[in-house]
């Protein structure tokens, strides 16, 4: 199975068709009623990441062998019960792997759980936390999935896990933010609509953890006006370590030749037609010979459905990957 495999119907043959759909509330009540109709047993586990707390979901097959322990990571002001993260978590299984979906900080109602704001650099947790996930399943080959920012997330964690002590056998990666400064001039320039659906959900995220902290985060509704730039730029001087935006989007960005070093086996899936991350920039990337590219003429963001169930290619991709990385 390869990105030349996908070839959906011409209805789906529309970027903006796959990316809206891909996130659709139809989809998100197909993951959610296929994840329960597989009869899998999920387990909320609490991870304690040095500096945070963060949540995450295990599910398993019950009275089955497992191939091996999946970490699953979700795009931005995504979360564990996504769509793509429910069907992603139902192929792995069936599939006969056990998986952990783990939601970043302030993702998928926790932002109870950290006083500070969740920004794309915390890498460091989100690495502490996959360590601690293998140690509470120990015995288990451990691979690492993601979509979007979760794919950048993906990737970033296996490029530090060898340092870490932490061993995948694997790390896939669909549509992963490669350079962050040219994915926020692409969402700038492109359909209003992707960047209208992120402020919105970025800014109830922000006026949550208002209302939880109120006396840490004491910001007026001013601020929860600005749009994406000035609002990432504000977010950036007051809550980070870095002081400028280009500082900051440097320091998560894994375009050119910064996944090079990667001694994880690697597969990257990307769409060609793409509204949010521009595709040239994974033409120019520098990567190991255990590292595979596959792009694909249409998927959207993320999307890849396949036809009118709903179904991703994305998803079995995922699977098959990791089958193959377990032999």
């Amino acid at each position: 199975m390869t990105a030349a495999d996908y070839r959906p119907p011409r209805w789906l043959r529309n970027a903006h068709v796959q990316s809206a759909l891909g996130s659709s509330s139809l989809r998100r009540r197909h993951g959610e009623r296929s994840l329960a109709e597989l009869g899998a047993v999920s387990t909320e586990h609490l991870i304690d990441a040095g500096d945070a707390r963060l949540h995450g979901l295990h599910s398993a097959m019950p009275d089955r062998e497992s191939r091996g322990l999946v970490l699953l990571l979700h795009g931005w002001e995504g979360s564990v019960d996504s769509s793509y993260m429910r069907l992603t978590a139902v192929q792995l299984l069936k599939a006969g792997f056990e998986v952990f979906r783990l939601n970043f900080r302030d993702h998928g109602n926790t932002h109870h759980l950290n006083e500070g704001l969740f920004h794309s650099n915390r890498i460091d947790e989100v690495l502490r936390a996959a360590v601690e996930v293998s140690r509470r399943f120990p015995g288990q080959s451990m691979a690492v999935a993601g979509y979007s920012l979760g794919g950048n997330f993906a990737l970033r964690l296996a490029l530090r896990a060898p340092a870490a002590g932490l061993e995948l056998a694997h790390v896939a990666s669909v549509c992963p933010v490669l350079d962050p400064a040219r994915t926020m001039e692409s969402m700038e320039n492109g359909l209003p609509l992707y960047l209208w659906y992120f402020e919105r959900k970025w800014r109830d995220s922000l006026a949550r953890k208002r209302e939880l902290f109120p006396q840490v985060h004491a910001f007026d509704d001013q601020v929860l006006g600005l749009r994406m730039r000035p609002l990432t730029q504000w977010m950036v001087e007051r809550h980070t370590e870095f002081g400028t935006l280009e500082r900051y989007f440097d320091g998560y960005s894994i375009a050119g030749d910064r996944l090079s070093a990667l001694q994880v086996p690697a597969s990257i899936l990307m769409a060609q037609d793409d509204p949010v991350i521009p595709v040239d920039g994974f033409h120019a990337l520098t990567l190991p010979g255990s590292a595979q590219l596959e792009i694909a003429p249409w998927g959207g963001h993320c999307g890849f459905l396949e036809g009118a169930s709903l179904d991703g290619f994305a998803e079995r991709w995922i699977a098959q990957r990791m089958l193959d990385a377990a032999g």
